[in-house]
């Protein structure tokens, strides 16, 4: 859901500067069977006063059988999405064909694993593609340097040790050397297609008429100056229109207001700045046995915190994955809850460390709010964005920066961890204020005049063909 709700947002906001109201969107949205209230979610993103200029189209459900052949995660989400071909083309004709007679111009707005097979769609109907990327800019130009290496070394990447020459990559865009511990898991994988999905994906995206990223340039300077030209083809216009977050935080329209209503009357309670906000994305499930460690360590702390779970399958409540009389003893320094709202908590006065996987959108939430993050990334680019925070950019602290699943993080370490985010003296308030001051700078940015508020207005002139 996180591509989804950015994409959303990323839409009202195209909205709110179409003054004119020549822009007509219409998203075509998926059904994902580990997310079963998916239209009741995106129905409630959308919100009531954006209905009227967001048509939704629910695309059908496919038939898609799990491949007999090992398959990573990337392939198998992409061929899940290729299964969904027939039904883009027919929204897509639709579209256009309702379009022609006013002499409206279509284009394709796509997501990270849509380009691969949908840009096709956009070909056949000579329509141009843009990506809109959901994560930061040093991951697109990790992603736009893979077609360049496999020119040079046509194989997946190796996991090796440190001590070995191909441990750290030189990256278009990075200022440091950067660790290969840190790249998505499904690079290093051959006979599971991973590879090969990336690699796939990258090469579409320098087909693309544009590729809009959810980043400001103030955040990210190094990057946005990095990318001009290689020697695989001219690099596409480079829109960078974030922070792009959900500031009202839409409600679920899944979680009882009652329970909202107790997590923010519990925060109300806490002392300023006090509470570390423990989240780790709507897909970051722990095993009961990580779950216990973390438990053990945050007892142990002494610190207020409040821990948003998914409890892991077959589990059905907290009780059956937490240590005995936790939360007992814990009281009232702590609270445990299902889903959280997160923008509501981070933007919540009693917030001073979010314990964070470091999905962007979250990562960009806590700077919009200035709100310091402790870095567990779990899966896909979340170990990279988690050491361009830490190493890069310098706003974040490292928890378990090389995280991988399957790892048990013991509660010492996790300890050590959460006593130092509270007690770290000059470094921690010198990080609270560099925070701070990119928190203003993301708001600039998205201002009238901001470089964000810009770069949207020149993509509106280019999809319009307009000048004004």
């Amino acid at each position: 859901m996180g591509h989804l709700a950015s994409t959303i947002e990323f839409i009202k906001r195209l909205i709110d500067r179409d003054e004119d109201q020549l822009l007509c969107t219409t998203l075509l949205s998926m059904k994902f069977k580990v997310i079963p209230n998916a239209e009741e979610l995106i129905e409630s993103i959308v919100g009531f006063s954006y209905r009227e200029r967001i048509k939704l189209v629910h695309l059908p459900d496919v038939e898609w059988v799990a491949p007999d052949q090992p398959s990573s995660p990337e392939n198998s989400f992409c061929t899940f999405i290729e299964s969904f071909t027939p039904h883009v083309r027919d929204a897509v004709t639709h579209i256009v064909s309702s379009n022609s007679s006013n002499q409206v111009d279509t284009v394709l707005v796509l997501d990270f694993f849509c380009v691969s097979t949908f840009m096709d769609v956009g070909h056949e109907l000579g329509l141009p593609s843009y990506l809109f990327f959901t994560s930061n800019y040093g991951f697109l130009c990790f992603m736009l340097s893979i077609p360049d290496r496999h020119k040079n070394k046509s194989s997946e990447f190796q996991q090796v040790d440190p001590s070995h020459p191909d441990y750290y990559l030189t990256l278009p865009g990075w200022k440091n050397p950067v660790p290969t511990s840190v790249l998505p898991t499904g690079v290093f994988n051959k006979v599971g297609g991973g590879y090969a999905t990336y690699l796939k994906l990258a090469r579409r995206f320098w087909d693309t008429k544009g590729i809009v990223v959810n980043t400001f340039a103030d955040l990210e300077p190094e990057a946005a100056e990095s990318l001009t030209s290689t020697d695989h083809a001219q690099t596409p216009p480079i829109y960078m229109v974030g922070p792009v977050v959900d500031v009202n935080g839409q409600p679920n329209p899944g979680l009882d207001q009652a329970k909202r209503d107790k997590i923010m009357n519990w925060l109300d309670d806490q002392p300023h700045s006090s509470v570390v906000f423990l989240c780790f994305g709507s897909m970051g499930i722990f095993g009961a046995d990580q779950l216990r460690e973390i438990a053990t360590a945050l007892e142990r702390s002494g610190l207020r915190f409040l821990w948003s779970i998914r409890v892991p399958p077959p589990a059905k409540t907290t009780d059956e994955v937490l240590p005995e009389g936790f939360l007992e003893r814990v009281g009232k320094k702590g609270m445990v809850c299902g889903w959280a709202p997160q923008t509501e908590v981070l933007a919540h006065k009693a917030i001073g460390w979010f314990v964070s996987h470091c999905g962007w959108n979250s990562t960009l939430e806590s700077l919009w709010y200035g709100v310091p993050i402790a870095a567990w990334p779990i899966y896909a680019e979340q170990q990279m964005t988690a050491f361009r925070m830490v190493k890069e950019l310098g706003l974040a602290v490292n928890l378990k920066l090389d995280y991988r699943a399957g790892d048990l993080v013991t509660a010492d370490e996790i300890e050590v961890a959460v006593r130092r985010l509270m007690d770290n003296g000059s470094d921690g308030d010198a990080l609270r204020k560099k925070v701070k001051e990119m928190s203003e700078m993301g708001r600039k940015a998205v201002m009238e005049g901001g470089s964000s508020y810009n770069a949207i207005g020149q993509l509106l002139k280019d999809i319009l063909g307009t000048s004004n």
